[in-house]
C-alpha cells in the first residue's frame, strides 16, 4: 500500500524523473534522507520499475498517431498479431477483451501515410472490422 507521501513522490517523479533529491525534498516538505530512503524502498518493492527518457525524436519523427481497434474472424489472432507487428508504422499490438480483439498503436509522418496503413491493415486476411481514433494530444500521468 502506498501512503500519501509515496503517491506525492511518485507524482513528482512523473513530472520530472531527473529532479534532484533536494528539489524533491523541498516540494514535498521532507528531508533529503527521507526522499532517498522512500525512493529506494519504492524501487525495491517494484513500485518504481525504472526511469525513462522521452526524446525529441519520440515526439516529432512520427507526429501522426492513432489507435486502431480491430475485430478478427476465427482464431487467427496470433498470426495476425505477427503480421501487424511486421508493419513499420505499427508501434505495438495489444490483445484485448470486449468488442475488439486487437488494438494496434500506429505512428506515421503524415495523415496520408496513416490512411495507407489503415487500408493495408483492413485488407489483411482475418480482419473483419476496425475503428481508428487519432491521438490528438498526450499527457503522461502526473504531468501538466
Amino acid at each position: 500500500m502506498l501512503d500519501e507521501v509515496d503517491q506525492r513522490l511518485i507524482a513528482e517523479l512523473r513530472r520530472d524523473g531527473r529532479a534532484a533529491l533536494s528539489d524533491l525534498a523541498d516540494r514535498l516538505s521532507l528531508s533529503r534522507a527521507t526522499v532517498r530512503s522512500r525512493m529506494e524502498r519504492l524501487a525495491a518493492k517494484g513500485e518504481i520499475a525504472g526511469f525513462t527518457v522521452v526524446t525529441r525524436s519520440d515526439v516529432s519523427d512520427q507526429p501522426v498517431r492513432g489507435l486502431m481497434m480491430i475485430g478478427i474472424e476465427g482464431r487467427g489472432g496470433e498470426k495476425l498479431m505477427a503480421r501487424l507487428a511486421g508493419i513499420p508504422a505499427v508501434l505495438a499490438v495489444h490483445s484485448t477483451n470486449g468488442k475488439w480483439d486487437l488494438i494496434a498503436e500506429l505512428a506515421t509522418q503524415t495523415l496520408l501515410e496513416l490512411d495507407e496503413v489503415i487500408h493495408r491493415i483492413r485488407n489483411l486476411d482475418g480482419v473483419m472490422t476496425s475503428e481508428t481514433n487519432l491521438l490528438l494530444s498526450t499527457r503522461k500521468a502526473g504531468r501538466k
